[in-house]
C-alpha cells in the first residue's frame, strides 16, 4: 500500500511541475521565474531549498549522536546564512538585474574572475546534490523493503527530479516547493504529535536529552575545539552565501522588499522546523532503547525512517514519506537548477555569442542533463554521509567566492588582481591543508583558506597600486636602482 501511495504522491508532483513548464517562454522565466514571485511563494521556495535530506536525516542522526554542539553548523549557521543573504541580496545585488552570480563576478571584475567563481560554485553543488540523491536512494530502499537496492533508488530519484526541472525551471521549482512546503510541516508535525504521544508528552523528551548532555550547545573551554565548532559555523554561515540558489531565491521575488522578508521568514520557519525531525528521532531512543541505540552505532541516518515504519499506523507512513520525498525533491530540484544555469550562463555564454534567447534555453536544459549525469555518478561512489556531504560542499565557496563577492560589494579598492589572488590562494591552501595534514589540522583546513583568501584579496589588490604610486616622475629610475637598493620601498611609505 505504502509504496503506491507514494508513486501516486511523485506522479502528481511531476505533473504539477510539467503544468508549470508550459508556462515557460524565456531564459528569464527558466533561471529566475521572470522577477514576479510573491512573498508566500520566496517564503516557501527559501525554506524549502533548504529543508532537505540533511535536515531530515542529516541533522536528526547528527544531533542524537552529538548533541546541539553537532548541529551548529546546520540549522544555526545556515539559518543565519539566509538571513544574512536575504539583506546583502536584496540591498546590494537585487537592482542589477542579473540572472547569476557569475554575472556579478564579471560586472565588478572580469572574465576570468567569473568563470572562476562559476567553476568553485558548480563544483561545490555537487556535494550537495548527491547528499539528496543519496538521500532518494535510501527512502526508495527503505519502503520498498530492499527490492530496490539504493542505487537503484538514487538513478530513479534522479531521473524523477530531473523531469520537471528541465522543462520547468525555476518556475516549476517555486511552484513545487510552495506546495511541498504545506505537506512537509503538516506531515512533520502529525508524526511528532504521533511521536510525543509515545514517549508520554514532549516535556520527558527533552529532560532525557538535558540529562545525557545532548542540549549543550557550547563545546569544552579547549581553543582547538572551539576552532573546529567556530569552523562548521562559519563554512556554512559564510560558505553559503555565494550559492547560486539563494540568490536565485531572492532574485526572483517581484521586490527588493519580498527578497528580504521572504529570505528572513523562510529562515526563521527553517530554523524552528528543523527541531522537529531532531525531537522524532531523539525520541526513538525512549521508545526502544535497545535497538534504536544499536541502530545509532550502525547508521543513525537510518533511525528516523526505521521509527516511522515500525511503530506508526499506514496513514502516518504515507504522511512521513510523503513529507521527506518533498523536501528533498524539492530541494534537488533546486540545487540541480541553480548550478547548471550558472554554468551556461556564465561559461558557455561567452563561446556561443550569437545565440538567441531560444537557442540558449536549450543550452541551459543541456546543462542541466549533463550536470545531473556528474552528480549521480558522484553520489553512486562516494562514501560519505549525506551530513558530511553537505558539510563539504560549503567549504570550496568558503575559500574561494566568498571573499571576491563580500570585498565587491563594500570595498571599493578591490581589484581583478585581487580577486584572482583571492580565489586562487584560498582554495590551494585549503586543498593544501585538507591534502598534507588532513585531520591532523589545528586550525579546520577552510578556515587557512578564508584567511588566506582575504589576505589575497588585500594585497593583491594594494600591492599593484602601491608600486604604481612609487613610481616617480624620472623615468627608468626604478629599473637602474631595484636591483641593489632598498630606496623605492622608502618611496613607496613616504607616498603612501
Amino acid at each position: 500500500m505504502l509504496i503506491w501511495f507514494v508513486i501516486l504522491y511523485v506522479l502528481i508532483s511531476i505533473s504539477i511541475g510539467l503544468l508549470a513548464a508550459t508556462r515557460v517562454k524565456t531564459t528569464k522565466d527558466y533561471a529566475v521565474a521572470g522577477r514576479h514571485l510573491p512573498l508566500p511563494v520566496v517564503m516557501a521556495t527559501v525554506f524549502a531549498t533548504w529543508f532537505g535530506a540533511e535536515a531530515v536525516f542529516g541533522v536528526s542522526a547528527t544531533f542524537v549522536k552529538d548533541g546541539l554542539t553537532g548541529v551548529v553548523a546546520d540549522p544555526f549557521g545556515s539559518s543565519m546564512c539566509l538571513v544574512i543573504a536575504g539583506f546583502f541580496f536584496a540591498t546590494q545585488l537585487y537592482k542589477l538585474n542579473i540572472i547569476t552570480l557569475g554575472d556579478f563576478y564579471r560586472m565588478r571584475y572580469n572574465r576570468t574572475v567569473e568563470v572562476l567563481t562559476t567553476i568553485a560554485i558548480v563544483v561545490s553543488y555537487l556535494g550537495w546534490v548527491a547528499a539528496q540523491i543519496k538521500a532518494l536512494g535510501l527512502i526508495f530502499h527503505i519502503i520498498t523493503n530492499g527490492a530496490v537496492s539504493e542505487e537503484a533508488g538514487m538513478i530513479l530519484g534522479t531521473a524523477i527530479v530531473l523531469t520537471y526541472t528541465t522543462f520547468g525551471g525555476m518556475l516549476s521549482v517555486a511552484i513545487l516547493d510552495f506546495v511541498q512546503m504545506g505537506v512537509i510541516i503538516s506531515g512533520m508535525l502529525y508524526i511528532g504529535y504521533l511521536v510525543s504521544g509515545m514517549t508520554g508528552g514532549v516535556a520527558p523528551v527533552i529532560e532525557h536529552a538535558r540529562l545525557a548532555g545532548k542540549l549543550d550547545f557550547f563545546p569544552p573551554a579547549d581553543p582547538w575545539l572551539w576552532l573546529t565548532f567556530i569552523g562548521a559555523w562559519m563554512t556554512m554561515m559564510l560558505g553559503s552565501i555565494p550559492q547560486q540558489d539563494v540568490f536565485q531565491r531572492i532574485t526572483s521575488a517581484k521586490s527588493a522588499k519580498i527578497a528580504i522578508w521572504g529570505s528572513v521568514l523562510g529562515a526563521s520557519v527553517y530554523f524552528c522546523f528543523t527541531f522537529v525531525p531532531m525531537f522524532i528521532a531523539y525520541s526513538a531512543t525512549l521508545i526502544d532503547p535497545a535497538f534504536f541505540n544499536n541502530l545509532i552505532d550502525q547508521d543513525s541516518q537510518r533511525v528516523l525512517p526505521t521509527l516511522v515504519l515500525q511503530h506508526m499506523p499506514l496513514l502516518a507512513q504515507v504522511i512521513f514519506f510523503g513529507a521527506v520525498l518533498s523536501a528533498i525533491m524539492s530541494c534537488s530540484s533546486a540545487t540541480l537548477l541553480a548550478p547548471s544555469i550558472s554554468f551556461a550562463e556564465n561559461i558557455v555564454r561567452g563561446y556561443l555569442p550569437h545565440l538567441d534567447d531560444r537557442g540558449f534555453l536549450k543550452v541551459m536544459r543541456l546543462c542541466l542533463v549533463g550536470f545531473s549525469a556528474c552528480v549521480l555518478t558522484y553520489a553512486l561512489n562516494s562514501e560519505m554521509s549525506i551530513f558530511g556531504m553537505v558539510e563539504s560542499a560549503y567549504k570550496v565557496t568558503l575559500a574561494g567566492a566568498f571573499v571576491p563577492l563580500f570585498f565587491g560589494v563594500f570595498w571599493k579598492r578591490a581589484t581583478n588582481q585581487g580577486a584572482i589572488a583571492a580565489l586562487v590562494g584560498g582554495i590551494s591552501s585549503w586543498v593544501l591543508v585538507e591534502v598534507l595534514v588532513g585531520e591532523a589540522s589545528l586550525v579546520p583546513a577552510q578556515l587557512v583558506g578564508l584567511a588566506v583568501s582575504v589576505l589575497g584579496m588585500v594585497v593583491g589588490s594594494l600591492l599593484p597600486q602601491m608600486i604604481s604610486n612609487a613610481r616617480p616622475e624620472r623615468p627608468g629610475y626604478l629599473h637602474s636602482h631595484a636591483s641593489h637598493s632598498p630606496a623605492p620601498h622608502h618611496h613607496a611609505h613616504h607616498h603612501d
